[in-house]
């Protein structure tokens, strides 16, 4: 059985996007690049939003990256060795291999794909991760939090859920970064989330 781990950058006040929807203000950095690589391996499927899975999928799809660096091509090929889930409405077609498009996220899919994971998930994106919080979902929170304050945007974390946590984790980095692991011992489904899946 695999663990739904939600891995995700914020900024020191919560957020993912800045109000303009960029996410420039990330650092680049070998060590925390080289550390977000090595926590890839683990990954058997990447449960994406659209936007994330766009953004994403130059992994694959842009050769010139890799080619960059050793660290840029063991990313690539961490990422490229996992399946891919993609939920949207309005993609028509995926780029990548082993990537399944779903119209809809099924809590009860999710459920039978953690339980015959041979490897962890991972989910990205906010709102999707906010949809698996809320279905209690998810048995981890890492979270990579930046050096800096960007006043308002994209929250990181749902809204409307209470989640008990437990710091698995911590690590600082040289650049201001701290890695936290939380398992979310605890966690509940929302009323309705729970009355939806009686």
């Amino acid at each position: 059985m695999g663990k739904l781990i939600y891995v995700m950058n914020t900024s020191l006040d919560g957020y993912i996007e800045d109000e303009r929807g960029a996410f420039d203000w990330l650092p680049v950095d070998d060590e925390v690049f080289a550390f977000t690589t090595d926590l890839l391996r683990s990954v058997g499927t990447f449960l994406y939003g659209r936007r994330l899975y766009e953004a994403m999928a130059v992994w694959e799809t842009d050769a010139t990256l890799a080619a960059q660096s050793g660290l840029m091509a063991d990313f690539a090929s961490a990422w490229q060795a996992a399946g891919k889930v993609v939920y949207s409405t309005t993609l028509a077609a995926v780029s990548t291999t082993d990537t399944r498009l779903e119209r809809r996220f099924d809590p009860a899919a999710v459920r039978e794909l953690k339980a015959t994971a041979s490897g962890d998930l991972a989910i990205g994106g906010a709102h999707l991760a906010a949809e698996a919080f809320k279905a209690g979902l998810v048995d981890e929170c890492q979270l990579f939090v930046l050096p800096v304050v960007i006043g308002g945007g994209k929250p990181g974390l749902p809204t409307g859920i209470r989640a008990d946590l437990e710091l698995l984790d911590e690590r600082r980095f040289r650049n201001g970064v701290v890695h936290l692991r939380y398992d979310t011992l605890g966690q509940r489904p929302t009323a309705d989330v729970a009355s939806a899946l009686r």
